[in-house]
């Protein structure tokens, strides 16, 4: 059962949509990424949750009763900024107790409670300093101690690590998952980073211009994006329109420009009637015209536009009477522009999308 709920939520900036007719649900206990691009309506949403701004239309939903007009102060929910947004002349515990001085907590419940979120943040011995003192990850584990110390029914990040460098990134999102499982506090996290959302998410909704256009576990959107827009968004960087399909049992054949391929059919397609096919760079298969292939049906000839090394790898944009590919491929000597090769689409990793 869901513990909140948006309903048809509508909101709109000087005439402009920004969310229309949007609708999510999530349960408790959950952590649930708001994943997109700038401007897709992820912030946005977040602050309507937190009660920041108001919609135009629509419900917000909590615990059965309607939010939708309480007022921030009177939502039980902890936000913790991009920014870290702490007081630079008050110490770490004063950070922290802010909120619950706000609330006139009793002062031994204060500094019962301060002290064991600092031990869960893992920052006991830190109370006395200050946040000029501290370096950027572990200002955000006050930031997230100051959410969590009001015991708040809602936990919601808005970009919590971008200021962060790429291996603090990875130490905290670890801290951040680690916390929510241990408190079992249902939250919402947006970011513009998929590995990140990805790595600690029950379920990730991929927001594109204020709709949500998948939520799922991300190990089903990662295998089986539905739409052409989130296949893009996550790696599928070859689309092909085919031109005609026909099922044939575990097989589907599509054709386009003389062209077949078979494809196996998988849990996502299998109930999918559609004829665009997508397939990520790595898991094509590009070999030296004249060398052996594995299978020749769904091979197609092709000439290397563009060699860009990536490191690990050599990627190449491909010319091929149905399109242009992109392909990766490990290798030591790099094929070169101009060269003649082959393309081949192994018939388990290519998905269908709307």
């Amino acid at each position: 059962m869901a513990l909140f709920t948006l309903q048809d939520i509508s909101v709109a900036y000087n005439k402009q949509n920004i969310l229309k007719d949007f609708n999510l649900e999530i349960e408790k206990g959950k952590l649930v990424s708001l994943l997109g691009p700038s401007g897709c309506g992820k912030t946005t949403t977040l602050r309507l949750i937190a009660g920041f701004l108001q919609a135009n239309s629509g419900k917000f939903l909590f615990k059965d009763k309607d939010y939708t007009k309480v007022p921030v102060n009177k939502r039980n929910f902890g936000f913790v900024f991009q920014n870290y947004a702490l007081f630079p002349h008050l110490s770490i515990f004063d950070n922290i107790a802010f909120g619950l001085r706000l609330r006139k907590a009793a002062k031994s419940d204060i500094e019962k409670r301060v002290m064991n979120v600092l031990e869960i943040v893992d920052l006991k011995g830190f109370e006395k300093r200050f946040p000029k003192e501290l370096s950027g990850g572990q200002k955000q584990r006050v930031a997230i101690a100051r959410a969590l110390v009001i015991e708040p029914d809602i936990l919601l990040f808005d970009e919590p690590l971008s200021n962060l460098d790429a291996n603090l990134r990875v130490n905290m999102r670890v801290e951040i998952r680690r916390i929510q499982q241990e408190l079992g506090i249902t939250t919402v996290y947006v970011s513009h980073d998929q590995e990140e959302c990805f790595s600690i998410s029950d379920q990730v909704a991929i927001m594109n211009k204020g709709v949500i256009e998948q939520l799922d576990e991300p190990t089903m959107i990662y295998k089986y994006p539905k739409t052409k827009f989130v296949a893009d968004f996550i790696g599928f960087k070859n689309f092909i329109e085919f031109d005609e399909r026909k099922d044939n049992g575990n097989q589907i054949e599509l054709s386009k420009s003389g062209h077949s391929f078979i494809i196996d059919k998988n849990e996502q397609i299998i109930n999918h009637s559609g004829k665009t096919g997508a397939i990520r760079p790595d898991n094509l298969i590009i070999t030296e015209k004249g060398q052996l292939v594995m299978n020749p049906a769904n091979s197609v000839f092709g000439r290397v536009k563009i060699s860009t090394y990536l490191g690990r790898s050599f990627q190449y944009v491909v010319e091929t009477p149905i399109g242009d590919f992109t392909v990766n491929k490990e290798m030591i000597e790099p094929y070169h522009a101009g060269q003649e090769v082959i393309l081949e689409i192994p018939k388990d990793q290519m998905v269908l999308v709307d």
